[in-house]
């Protein structure tokens, strides 16, 4: 089982160990984000750079990982990291610039707050990004394909989540803790029940969703 897993981290650092040994750049930088889909609350960019011989157990994408497993990886990639930072940008701004938009802007931020600045980033999907002048790869599901991707998507998706327990404390009867501000059934209907808060994103609520549940 543990060769098994070594040898998934070495295919997921693959394409890092091409750039690296061309010589060319120092220090990588992954880049990736959480809560575009959602239909309240931040979009939060994680950036990371980690060590060249990181092999952190357990580190995928965000998606296919637990909750608690997520937890306990931020911890160790934020422990290890060389530099990391988040950026955070929220409802109104969603609201007023769109999610792509408001989605590249705390990329920018991201890049903007890391401590130690990378020589190149691989990003996952984006383009026509602001990457402060670093050079930069978009990788197409960056994050199932590239170790410092998938680190970063830990990061946005933990930062993001503990946002959301907080908010959940604020605004109760919505169950932002168990669904994270998705369009769940639960969500919808504690719309129609309740209408909007101050962290639901306007443009993202069909009018239907404002009637009172039946």
């Amino acid at each position: 089982m543990k060769e098994k897993e070594e040898e998934r981290l070495k295919l997921l650092k693959e394409e890092e160990r091409k750039i690296y040994e061309s010589g060319k750049f120092e220090l990588l930088c992954g880049i990736d984000e959480a809560g575009r889909g959602p239909l309240a609350g931040p979009v939060v960019v994680g950036a990371v750079i980690m060590p060249k011989d990181s092999m952190i157990e357990g580190v995928n994408d965000s998606k296919k990982v637990s909750e608690k497993k997520r937890d306990q990886l931020y911890d160790l990639i934020t422990k290890e990291a060389i530099a990391y930072s988040v950026g955070i940008v929220d409802q109104v701004v969603i609201d007023n610039i769109n999610i792509l938009e408001a989605t590249k802007k705390a990329l920018t931020e991201a890049v903007s707050g890391l401590e130690v600045k990378p020589n190149v980033i691989m990003v996952d999907a984006l383009n026509k990004i602001d990457t402060c002048g670093i050079p930069y790869i978009s990788v197409i599901k960056g994050d199932a394909k590239i170790y410092s991707i998938a680190c970063a998507s830990i990061i946005a998706k933990v930062t993001r989540d503990r946002m959301m327990y907080e908010y959940d404390k604020i605004y109760p009867q919505y169950g932002f803790a168990k669904h994270k501000g998705y369009g769940t059934a639960f969500h919808i209907n504690a719309i129609r029940e309740n209408g909007l808060c101050m962290i639901h994103r306007k443009t993202f609520i069909k009018e239907d969703w404002l009637k009172k549940k039946i």
